[in-house]
């Protein structure tokens, strides 16, 4: 495989690293995957530890969720503000910047005497992440020619976000009975700080070939502003609802906030997300099933948390180890779609990979309250997990297919953000349907322990059903919009995008 000389633009920063790191496009693709698998690893690894944090530091149910919410919501916020910078400043500039913060964050987790230290810690880690993805995204698709190449790194790069999910469960699992939930935070200071360090000799440095004039902090401000608010009012809903006051304020106010985006960037000298690359109609939907996928996934990984361990009475380790499985079949089904979409259409690979996700989902769904690990949940793990492995692939070549280079870094933000919204989108929505249905059962149970556990099991399997829904409206997207294109006109540029 051979770096593009087009990577040796213009713009490029005068400081080149050693030559050899360019003859390596295999060390790159594992550099850059070791990056992207620690910021997915903690989209996910707080999730089995959550009742020892809340012990420990004495965390009140009400903020306990915005542990896991806080990351999330600062990461989407801030993805398409580090993909500008990135394309801006230096894309491996902004990958060391979000390494070195992300080891200091996680340093201020794993050592938090409290809850406020706890969240804003978590947020700060979610700033780093917000430069770390898009950056060795855009690095990637900057190292790798369009078409077989370019193809085949996409696919590393999504088994690597899809499982780096699912090992996220199991770590956090071992880590809680072993060590403590303190280093499910530590493991990331190594790996950072050695990572950041050894950038310069890995990839080398490139940006945009045109430098920008002026940037459009405006735009910026306003855009991330609104996702935070997106996302947060998202996960208020689950207290809230959808109808209160709080909410029905909050949504106005993106909406308001959306608008004004729009229209400081038809003013703007140098947008920041040209309203043009909307016009590319692969992107757009790869886009839209994003936000499906990772609404099925995310609901997926914290209701089946939850199922195991509040209906079949798992421990946390059991829970972690319990995905294990799922864990190697996304590897499976991701490597089998890296090699497809080589040879045919990312449209139908995409569809098949959501509609065995849907099959999984309905599985879990119908899971009996006294269920068989053997012959219920794990049947249905590993349906779900081949289909969600068979989506990465696909999904990243979509959203990647005709993208200009100077383009990359805004593409890698916007399928990031994407992804993050439709995680906070499907939590947020699956909790807020099923949880409205507690008081009522609760009611009903009357504090007869067996009812109280069909009770639960009920809420779960309606969750369940909720992430069975988006996946099967994620088939439906990829059906309707996404275009049927040949391997070979995945790789096609279109004209400049203005």
């Amino acid at each position: 495989m051979a770096i593009p000389e087009t990577l040796n633009s213009r713009s490029q920063t005068t400081s080149a690293p050693p030559a050899q790191g360019a003859r390596k496009p295999g060390l790159i693709l594992v550099f850059l995957c070791i990056a992207g698998f620690m910021t997915f690893l903690d989209v996910s690894i707080v999730n089995v530890a959550l009742p020892s944090i809340e012990r420990d530091l004495n965390i009140s149910e009400n903020y306990l969720q915005y542990i896991v919410t806080t990351y999330g919501t600062v990461l989407g916020g801030f993805l398409l503000l580090g993909g500008r910078l990135a394309d801006t400043f230096g894309r491996r500039r902004m990958l060391q910047t979000g390494l070195v913060l992300f080891a200091a964050a996680s340093i201020l987790a794993g050592v938090a005497q409290g809850p406020a230290m706890l969240i804003v810690a978590r947020g700060l880690q979610g700033l780093g992440a917000a430069f770390i993805a898009p950056s060795a995204l855009s690095l990637l698709t900057n190292t790798f020619a369009e078409g077989p190449e370019r193809n085949k790194a996409l696919g590393a790069w999504g088994a690597v976000s899809g499982i780096a999910s699912v090992v996220g469960v199991i770590l956090g699992g071992l880590f809680t009975e072993g060590p403590g939930w303190r280093w499910i935070f530590f493991i990331n200071v190594p790996i950072g700080i050695a990572a950041a360090i050894a950038a310069p000799f890995v990839v080398m440095e490139s940006k945009a070939e045109e430098r920008r004039r002026s940037f459009d902090t405006a735009g910026a401000v306003v855009l991330t502003a609104s996702l935070v608010l997106l996302i947060y009012t998202l996960g208020q809903t689950i207290d809230a609802g959808w109808t209160s006051v709080r909410t029905l304020g909050s949504l106005a106010a993106v909406v308001v906030l959306l608008v004004a985006f729009v229209q400081v960037e038809k003013r703007a000298e140098s947008p920041l997300i040209p309203l043009g690359i909307f016009r590319l109609r692969v992107m757009r939907s790869a886009n839209i099933a994003a936000v499906l996928l990772f609404g099925t996934l995310v609901t997926l990984f914290f209701f089946a948390s939850l199922f195991m361990q509040q209906v079949l009475d798992y421990s946390p380790i059991r829970t972690g180890l319990a995905y294990v499985p799922l864990a190697i079949i996304v590897s499976v089904g991701a490597g089998v779609s890296s090699q497809l979409v080589t040879k045919m259409p990312a449209k139908p690979v995409l569809a098949g990979g959501l509609s065995l996700t849907t099959v999984g989902l309905l599985m879990l769904w119908q899971a009996p309250v006294h269920a068989s690990y053997l012959t219920d949940v794990l049947p249905a793990f590993l349906i779900a997990g081949l289909g969600l492995g068979m989506s990465f692939v696909p999904l990243q070549v979509a959203a990647f297919a005709g993208v200009e280079k100077a383009q990359s870094g805004l593409a890698a933000g916007l399928i990031n953000t994407s992804q993050e919204a439709g995680g906070a989108l499907g939590v947020a929505v699956a909790a807020t349907i099923a949880f409205s249905r507690v008081p009522a059962l609760t009611k009903w149970a009357n504090g007869d322990p067996a009812r109280v556990l069909s009770a639960r099991a009920s809420v779960f399997h309606e969750a369940f059903l909720i992430g069975a829904g988006f996946a099967v409206a994620g088939v439906a997207v990829t059906l309707l919009l996404l275009p049927m294109m040949r391997p070979s006109e995945q790789g096609d540029s279109p004209a400049p995008i203005h």
